[in-house]
């Protein structure tokens, strides 16, 4: 496999892209075979997916399974769901059954997806003639400006809360606090309703609220979330997974919408743009996603793209906490950043924090070294690759990307090199797909206004 734009420090990298554009082409000349992935979720909302592999046994029944695989391990994470349905190989789907168990490579999937969707996970088998169709919401979420509205932004160390009439932003305030150390669900409901109250002085009264946080969140209900990382497990599902349902309550029961954080960012960006098709992704701690459809609406989709594989080599780095490779918490966090010091020449004290680490090679950075320079020219040639592998499952127009380690002189050579990849190895996506850095201050007003949006008012 030939790379146009070379991944100076990751000999070994083997996009996702080119994996996936060779391997098609490679089964349509030998007569290929129609295989048709569906990925069911809460409310019975299907993904489909439709791709083609060799014709079963040529010869190529592993190769076949272990790129189909890869695929319904990206479209997991992308959409989210509790059933795989894979239609035209009974083969496939049988090994997929066994990978996608308590005992098999894909337990942490497994486990995942059946506590976010608190349904069993199954992979399915049906014939091609019976190939399960996409059947997604159409309900409408975000750019609602009518009324008065809370919007809510939870982060890890501080919490910010707007008072917004008719779209614009009459009162706002940050506070700190400390979520993720606090093992007391009654810490996290106090300061979520002091926050919501401190707004609702600002207005006659509360037509309707929006919740941006981070996390994983079906029907407004808290399913994964890292604000709760100290709540003991028996106390999390009876006093914090309705916790905003609760609150909300607290004012008459008005209309309610919950989202993931990186969502409300994307649809930030898409408010300021004045467009559509926005993916956001922030590089920090892991790689966080979200996504704005081509109207302009927040899909309900997991968007989990730190899962996403984005390499196809086996030797690649593994994820300590799913334990699979090559996916993109190792490419597009500080984790990369550590990943790739050793090959740059870099010697970083093991007794620092991964943030701390990060600073070290940023410091480099800002003081011109050129081996901090590789690392994130390699980031960047990681990333142009990858975004034409997420075109696959995101209709893209716009990439924000924001987050610490996109911060300097490093943030500008990463999506300088994106770009180049793009312009020499996918043209066609080059013309459509154009790459933004965010103001960030901008963007975190922004994000309390379009938190605010989520909610329609009935």
């Amino acid at each position: 496999m030939k790379l146009k734009v070379e991944a100076i420090l990751d000999k070994g990298f083997k996009p996702m892209m080119l994996v996936y554009r060779e391997f098609t082409e490679g089964a349509k000349a030998a007569g290929g075979s129609k295989l048709v992935i569906g990925i069911e979720r809460n409310k019975g909302y299907v993904s489909a997916f439709e791709t083609v592999i060799y014709p079963e046994g040529t010869g190529h029944d592993d190769e076949n399974y272990e790129f189909i695989e890869r695929i319904v391990k990206s479209l997991l994470w992308v959409r989210g769901g509790h059933k795989v349905i894979i239609a035209g190989s009974k083969l496939i789907a049988d090994k997929l059954g066994e990978a996608y168990s308590a005992e098999g490579a894909r337990a942490f999937d497994f486990d995942f997806m059946a506590g976010v969707y608190e349904t069993p996970f199954t992979v399915e088998y049906r014939d091609i003639a019976d190939a399960p169709v996409t059947s997604e919401s159409a309900t409408p979420v975000g750019r609602h400006l009518d009324g008065c509205r809370i919007g809510f932004d939870a982060g890890g160390s501080d919490r910010k809360v707007s008072a917004v009439i008719d779209g614009k932003s009459v009162y706002s305030e940050e506070v700190v606090w400390f979520p993720k150390t606090n093992s007391d669900p009654q810490y996290h409901y106090d300061g979520i309703l002091s926050a919501m109250k401190s707004a609702a002085e600002h207005m006659p009264r509360v037509d309707a609220i929006g919740v941006s946080s981070a996390g994983v969140y079906v029907d407004n209900k808290i399913m994964v979330a890292s604000l709760f990382l100290k709540v003991p497990k028996d106390q999390f599902d009876p006093k914090c997974k309705n916790m905003y349902i609760d609150v909300a309550k607290e004012f008459g029961d008005v209309p309610l919408e919950v989202a993931n954080d990186g969502d409300v960012t994307a649809l930030a960006g898409a408010m300021d743009l004045g467009d559509n098709n926005v993916l956001g992704i922030a590089m920090g701690t892991s790689e966080a996603g979200g996504y704005v459809d081509g109207i302009g609406n927040i899909t309900g989709w997991l968007n989990e793209l730190a899962f996403v594989p984005c390499d196809f080599s086996k030797e690649a780095m593994v994820d300590e906490w799913s334990g699979d490779y090559g996916c993109g918490v190792k490419y597009f966090s500080q984790d990369a950043v550590i990943k790739l010091a050793p090959a740059a020449g870099i010697e970083l004290d093991e007794s620092l924090s991964p943030a701390e680490k990060l600073k070290v090679v940023q410091g480099l950075m800002a003081e011109g070294d050129e081996r901090a320079a590789k690392i994130y020219d390699t980031i960047g040639v990681y990333f142009g690759y990858t975004i034409a592998y997420y075109s696959l499952f995101y209709d893209i127009k716009h990439v924000l990307i924001m987050g610490r380690v996109t911060s300097g002189e490093g943030g500008v050579i990463l999506l300088d090199r994106a770009k180049e990849v793009l312009a020499k190895e996918f043209p066609e996506l080059n013309e459509k797909i154009t790459l933004h850095i965010p103001d960030e201050n901008s963007r975190r007003v922004g994000q309390s206004v379009a938190a605010a949006s989520l909610p329609e008012i009935n």
